[in-house]
């Protein structure tokens, strides 16, 4: 199995399966003297941790963080950063629902297509590398790149916009920092996020589970960052939120709207502010040939429902080759969008700490005098 590394200069390694041992984290190219502790990635792990309401999982993991290299008295040394999590609640019953059905496809997960690939050696106990516990290695790396961003004045937050068609009212970036986590589903509209969790209850007692949006803002991010043409910071990007498991689309600034409008309606026109350009309005999404313009940069990401039901579904045996009906017994998400939130936040770092690093590099290396830089 290849793909579990991402980045080019700031690298993200994770392995680890749904009910292994534990899942282990590498992080190569953390600068040195980089103040790091255990607290500050288990605070970004518990974003992420299943059965912290009715809206999760009920699979009691600890998550609990244990950063094993790369550290000396507090500070990083410019070494690989490891970091390991143990699996804890991976009871002999849970592993005997998936022994049961191991042989069927069920619908929305990945065991047709690592059938295909890996044959009768396939991890099928919780899906293994497709299970969404793999995200935890993104949340892990994804803390250590919010450190360096923090030094950088660089902010990054994610949220629950939407679920199951109901949206939340517009919002600036000060009132959702406000509101940050404020509930269970982390929609900073409280009065619509009662509605939201009100609904999500009701499909999950159907035996059905709900889907839903979560943005994204980076705020602070300089403009020059990203590089033409197949590494646009853009669509790094959006090559880092579709790895993610759940998400099946993503937009950024007013997105599929282009579509709709004529190209006066849709250009951000610019200005200057004390000596500055700025942007009137950001339909863009914070980009301009992919690379940012200075202005926040904005994501939209589409989170399917999770696909474990409780209500029965077609299926096929892989080993008889027969059709079958399914009906999953396994523990799940009412949704998902919860614990999809930290998610899209650590990936989202990784891409811009990464293009930091190679925007400065190439400078450095080329001595460009580039005066534009302080516009």
């Amino acid at each position: 199995m290849t793909g579990n590394t991402f980045g080019k200069l700031f690298k993200v390694t994770s392995c680890g399966e749904s009910y292994g041992k534990a899942l282990l984290t590498i992080v190569d190219g953390v600068p040195p003297g980089l103040e790091l502790t255990n607290e500050m990635i288990q605070t970004e792990l518990d974003k992420r941790k299943p059965g912290q309401s009715a809206l999760d999982s009920p699979r009691k993991e600890t998550d609990i963080v244990d950063i094993v290299s790369g550290m000396r008295d507090g500070f990083t040394t410019g070494a690989p950063v490891g970091m390991t999590v143990y699996n804890v609640d991976r009871q002999d019953i849970h592993v005997k629902q998936y022994r049961d059905v191991k042989e069927q496809i069920r619908p929305g997960h990945a065991e047709y297509t690592f059938f295909v690939k890996y044959g009768k050696y396939a991890d099928w106990c919780g899906a293994g590398r497709a299970s969404g516990r793999e995200s935890l290695g993104r949340v892990a790396g994804g803390a250590v790149a919010k450190q360096i961003l923090l030094k950088e004045g660089i902010e990054v937050l994610g949220y629950v916009s939407e679920s199951h068609g109901i949206k939340m009212k517009p919002m600036t970036f000060e009132d959702i920092k406000k509101n940050y986590r404020k509930n269970h589903l982390n929609c900073p509209d409280l009065e619509t996020a009662e509605k939201m969790i009100e609904d999500i209850i009701k499909v999950k007692k159907t035996g059905d589970t709900a889907g839903g949006i979560v943005e994204v803002i980076a705020r602070g991010v300089p403009a020059g960052l990203g590089e033409p043409v197949f590494d646009k910071l853009r669509a790094t990007i959006a090559h880092g939120i579709m790895s993610i498991g759940a998400i099946t689309g993503v937009e950024f600034g007013a997105g599929f709207k282009a579509a709709n409008v004529t190209g006066y309606e849709w250009n951000d026109e610019p200005y200057l502010e004390n000596g500055k350009v700025r942007f009137r309005t950001n339909r863009s999404g914070g980009f301009l040939g992919g690379i940012t313009n200075g202005e926040n940069l904005i994501i939209r990401c589409a989170v399917k429902p999770t696909p474990t039901l409780s209500i029965q579904q077609k299926s096929i045996d892989m080993e008889k080759m027969e059709e079958k009906d399914l009906e999953a017994i396994t523990r799940r998400d009412a949704t998902l969008c919860p614990r999809m939130y930290p998610v899209c936040e650590a990936m989202v770092r990784m891409c811009i700490v990464d293009a930091l690093m190679i925007a400065r590099g190439y400078d450095n290396v080329n001595r460009i005098e580039n005066p534009w830089r302080q516009i």
